[in-house]
């Protein structure tokens, strides 16, 4: 079989590499891909958002199914593109992707179908949300309205931290023109819970955490991720539990009565807060480092399960008994100015996987081309054994402009 994979960071390469290990696929393209992808599958030049250029690929290559990486594809319509001229595709329409794509759009979801969440409120007069802020309690979130490279959540523990983050959102557009949602502070350790979903048909992956602060301690500004682990011991099965029919199931069972029926991987962005699991962010696809630990713990073949959600059929997933760990290597400076082309030595040598991320080749050898280059995953029998390791095979890789965190799985250790 032939398989189109649209994307090109940590979580494509985790998606190539997945589908790489079905006996049913020899024939992987990857586009726009990176240095990585690119030892492991035929690769493309297309941007992700180029919605005629991914289709006039597919209808050149006729895969047998395409895999939508990124959010920015899925809001920019490729799913619907693509059934429209008969391509089976796995991952949302442009309508369901509401729900990662519009954080007003999923606030309002959850209120209507009572889905646990913070209370809220959007705004796009800066003024009125300046007001808003100085009348409610700090810490306060504010959250940018559309897509921004898991970047456009700020929480705010001052009033000056939240005044210059509405400032860059309302007045500045640093992610581009939008509306600001403005949350309460929720307190709790946060976890990652992805679903397959075909319509009201859920299916639950094992569960993970991200850490998003650049720095040890959770210091420092969000990143897009910089480090994953799991399975989490801090979360019961009855937390699990609770989490898939209190949230993920409803959320499913909503998009289909709002008409907007979802098919690829729900991601929920759930806390354990005192006063029980709250959403604090729903995503249209898998998320990225999650994926990258996630995925090499399942044993079900990833080929025959995209097909069967993409054809809305049921799936049943069959899971490895390890814990698996993920440290992300950034380009010092990231996540705000930093410099590419440094070259990168010892990634051959790593025992476990290495994703890239954000990495070229130039001479034969791979060099920095991103903010986030590339993750180290390695597998043990529990998260500080799998811990341990991924930091000794990191200490192998020689580059003059990168920087990790040394903390990632903290709380599960």
């Amino acid at each position: 079989m032939k398989v189109l994979v649209i994307g090109g960071g940590g979580r494509c390469h985790a998606i190539v590499d997945a589908l790489g290990r079905s006996p049913k696929v020899d024939d992987i393209i990857c586009t726009p891909a990176n240095a990585g992808i690119a030892r492991q599958a035929r690769t493309a030049s297309v941007k992700d958002t180029d919605v005629e250029g991914l289709l006039a690929l597919a209808l050149a290559e006729r895969p047998d199914l395409t895999v939508v990486g990124p959010e920015s594809a899925l809001a920019a319509g490729v799913v619907d593109a693509f059934k429209a001229h008969g391509l089976r595709i796995f991952g949302p329409t442009k309508a369901a992707a509401q729900i990662e794509s519009s954080k007003e759009f999923a606030k309002n979801l959850m209120t209507k179908y009572g889905i646990p969440t913070a209370r809220f409120e959007t705004f796009t007069d800066y003024e009125a949300a300046a007001a808003y802020v100085r009348a409610h309690s700090l810490p306060t979130v504010l959250k940018y309205d559309g897509l921004a490279a898991g970047k456009g959540v700020v929480i705010a523990r001052t009033e000056e931290e939240a005044d210059a983050a509405l400032r860059d959102m309302l007045l500045d557009d640093k992610f581009g023109e939008g509306k600001v949602v403005i949350e309460e502070f929720l307190e709790g350790p946060e976890f990652s819970f992805l679903c397959f979903v075909s319509g009201r048909e859920v299916t639950p992956m094992e569960l993970s955490q991200d850490h998003k602060r650049a720095y040890d301690n959770d210091e420092g500004p969000n990143t897009g991720g910089m480090g994953a682990y799991s399975p989490l011991p801090f979360i019961t099965e009855e937390d699990r539990q609770y989490a898939l029919d209190k949230i993920m199931r409803p959320t499913a069972a909503a998009m289909v009565e709002e008409g907007y029926p979802f098919c690829g991987v729900l991601y929920g962005g759930l806390m354990k807060t005192a006063d029980g699991i709250k959403v604090i962010e729903f995503n249209a696809r898998f998320g990225d480092p999650e994926t990258e630990v996630v995925l090499p713990r399942l044993e079900s073949d990833i080929f025959d399960l995209f097909c069967a959600i993409a054809d809305g059929k049921s799936v049943s997933l069959k899971w490895k008994e390890c814990a698996t760990l993920g440290i992300v290597l950034a380009s010092k400076g990231y996540p705000d100015a930093y410099e590419k082309g440094f070259v990168i030595e010892g990634l051959e040598d790593i025992d476990g996987k290495v994703y890239h991320m954000g990495t070229a080749e130039r001479d034969g050898k791979f060099v920095t081309a991103g903010g986030r280059v590339a993750i180290v995953v390695c597998e043990g029998a529990t998260v500080a054994e799998a811990r341990a390791k991924a930091l000794a095979e990191i200490a192998k890789i020689k580059c003059d402009n990168l920087f990790h965190r040394t903390d990632i799985g903290k709380q599960g250790i």
